[in-house]
């Protein structure tokens, strides 16, 4: 298997604060939905932002008040949502489904 190209020291440092952004970015989201000051409908109306696109929708609805791990797996299966999706590849109905289940 060939090695990757090498990268630079510099190019490397400013990856890492990338990435380091995106799950600080990340966390904090989860954790405003997990205290209600945003509501998964303002989610997908902001779901153009890139965070928000590359964010699991099954972590975003384990942020959810009232959802644990059990019952987010469980409505995502009774929707026909995989467990690996993320919030950009959710289609209209699917969004529409998870909405109208949660009563957002």
């Amino acid at each position: 298997m060939p090695q990757p190209p090498p990268i630079s020291a510099e190019d490397r440092a400013k990856a890492l604060a990338k990435a380091a952004e995106a799950r600080r970015q990340r966390a904090e989201l989860k954790e405003k939905l997990k205290m209600g000051s945003f509501t998964l409908t303002e989610l997908f109306d902001q779901s153009d932002d890139e965070t928000i696109k590359k964010m699991k929708v099954l972590a975003v609805l384990e942020s959810l008040p009232g959802l644990g791990k059990v019952k987010a797996r469980r409505l995502m299966d009774e929707i026909g949502i995989s467990d690996t999706r993320r919030v950009q590849g959710l289609g209209a109905n699917q969004r529409k489904a998870l909405l109208d289940r949660l009563g957002s």
